[in-house]
């Protein structure tokens, strides 16, 4: 059995493994979130929202390391060397521990101030909020430091190990509902703090199983100058696009925080937990197949590498789009069933969302395979400069009168624009074929898309989508459109023929049993 072909049932077993994690915690996420906002109502829920992603934005600091830290370790693994493999996960250890130091800091003086001067939150709601940025700032913290832990799992490749503290902490999140509820206390104080005690708990877990089975996750004090310098390298450049990726997402929330409020902050998080739920099932697939395009890299194995980079870009797409596609079709509907009071501008803020979704799991791989050079200061001088005008451009159009969706309408241009530049800046790194990857990849998704969406659009506007059964009928065809038209449209012959003969064999088998 040839390594690629080994290394192909290494990616679909940790697949699947993270599929039913992710179904799992799709579910209770799901019931949650409608337990929670009815819990904390509206506005503490868009509160803790626009709290939570106002200190997400001290990730700036944080996601570049994050980055280098992923990348480095699973290129030494991919190499190798065992000894600067402990030496990597030592020196990002501990340079994530001083950055916590550092982003304690900056949030005391600048958060507190911020959230006190200049968020709009009701008076006798500002305390609740400054112990909830406080609780957000630890929470923040705890996942930082562990995030070393976190990039040696992926590059080992133990996806098993997500699965099972994913339960944890998906049952720890009922509990939390359940406490919510019953509360005499301040309901969103407790929220802030039941969720940091879960996050904190989850992250000692990560650490435990690192240190038992992962002989470089030893930690010891060591000073690598050289190795220093080229994370950091690394990571200074990478911080534009780091820095624009944060600003674009919680920066938009603060924004509409400061230009149409709280509430409408509600209907935001909701369109999120939407996005985070749906493309939680190609992360889980990307998560599997990263390691691979790295290391890959690392051996010099470049036929191997493009071929991941292609078609996990397809993959990704079909994936995201087999799920999008019903959603897009009934949103008003299953809203409703969902939350029963949605607040006013979800709808379009979800279904923008998921177009959002849709284009940017085609760059996922693309990035990925950038990475892996270590070739960062053009790419994120000229990708990162696009993604930094996602927040001065939306400020601009806000402040001349653009409703809340304008975030997002913004924020779809330039992930079209970003994916093009990607194609561009990796012709030079890697020898990339744009034109082969526009027709093999690009025009191969948007022929899938337009035929897979054109019967069931046509059922939606044609018939009354408040029923039961009309949802059950448009989420059927839209499934089976995307189906087909993956299949028949967007697989290759050969493709076709693989998945023909999967599934005749797994009919057979049952059959026979």
């Amino acid at each position: 059995m040839s390594e690629s072909t080994v290394n192909n049932k290494r990616i679909a077993k940790n697949t699947l493994v993270l599929y039913v994690r992710m179904l799992f915690l799709m579910a209770i996420n799901l019931y949650t979130s409608r337990v929670i906002l009815q819990a904390l109502g509206v506005e503490d829920f868009g509160i803790y929202n626009v709290i939570g992603g106002f200190v997400a934005l001290f990730a700036v600091l944080s996601q570049s390391l994050s980055s280098a830290a992923s990348r480095f370790l699973t290129f030494e693994m991919g190499k190798g060397n065992k000894k600067k493999l402990a030496r990597v996960f030592s020196t990002t250890l501990i340079i994530h521990f001083l950055l916590a130091l550092v982003i304690v800091l900056l949030s005391e003086i600048i958060g507190i101030w911020f959230v006190n001067n200049k968020m709009v939150i009701a008076p006798d709601r500002l305390e609740a909020a400054n112990w909830v940025f406080q609780f957000s700032v630890i929470t923040f913290c705890f996942n930082l430091i562990t995030v070393p832990h976190n990039a040696a799992i992926i590059a080992h490749e133990k996806m098993s190990a997500f699965a099972y503290i994913s339960i944890f902490e998906g049952i720890g999140m009922l509990i939390i509902c359940y406490f919510v509820m019953i509360s005499p206390i301040d309901r969103l104080i407790l929220y802030g703090f039941l969720i940091l005690l879960i996050k904190t708990s989850s992250r000692f877990m990560f650490y435990i199983y690192c240190k038992r089975h992962f002989e470089e996750c030893h930690f010891h004090l060591i000073y690598d100058k050289t190795l220093m310098k080229e994370i950091f390298g690394f990571a200074s450049w990478n911080m534009i696009g780091s820095s624009a990726v944060i600003l674009r997402n919680q920066g938009g929330n603060v924004l509409i925080n400061l230009f149409d409020g709280p509430v409408v902050n509600a209907a935001r998080a909701i369109a999120n937990q939407v996005f985070h739920a749906v493309n939680g099932f190609v992360q889980n697939f990307f998560m599997a197949l990263r390691p691979q395009i790295t290391k890959s890299y690392a051996k010099g194995d470049m036929e191997y590498m493009m071929s991941l980079v292609y078609q996990g870009s397809r993959i990704s797409y079909y994936m995201l789009l087999i799920l999008c596609m019903p959603i897009l079709t009934n949103t008003e509907y299953l809203l409703h069933l969902w939350l029963k009071n949605v607040p006013d501008h979800t709808v379009l803020f979800v279904q923008l969302t998921l177009v959002f979704a849709l284009i940017e799991s085609v760059s996922y791989t693309l990035v990925t395979a950038q990475l892996a050079t270590g070739k960062v200061r053009n790419y994120q001088l000229i990708v990162g400069g696009l993604q930094m005008m996602n927040l001065p451009v939306s400020y601009v159009i806000l402040k001349l009168g653009g409703v809340p969706e304008t975030i997002l309408y913004v924020a779809i241009f330039f992930s079209i624009s970003c994916l093009f530049a990607r194609l561009i800046m990796l012709k030079t790194n890697i020898h990339l074929n744009v034109m082969d990857f526009m027709v093999k990849v690009i025009v191969n998704i948007v022929a899938v898309t337009c035929v897979a969406a054109t019967v069931p659009c046509v059922v939606s506007l044609t018939i009354n989508k408040s029923t039961m059964w009309s949802f059950i009928l448009i989420t059927f065809l839209s499934v089976l459109s995307s189906f087909i038209s993956i299949l028949y449209v967007g697989c290759t012959k050969n493709e076709r023929f693989y998945v023909h003969s999967k599934v005749t064999r797994y009919i057979c088998g049952l059959i026979k049993k």
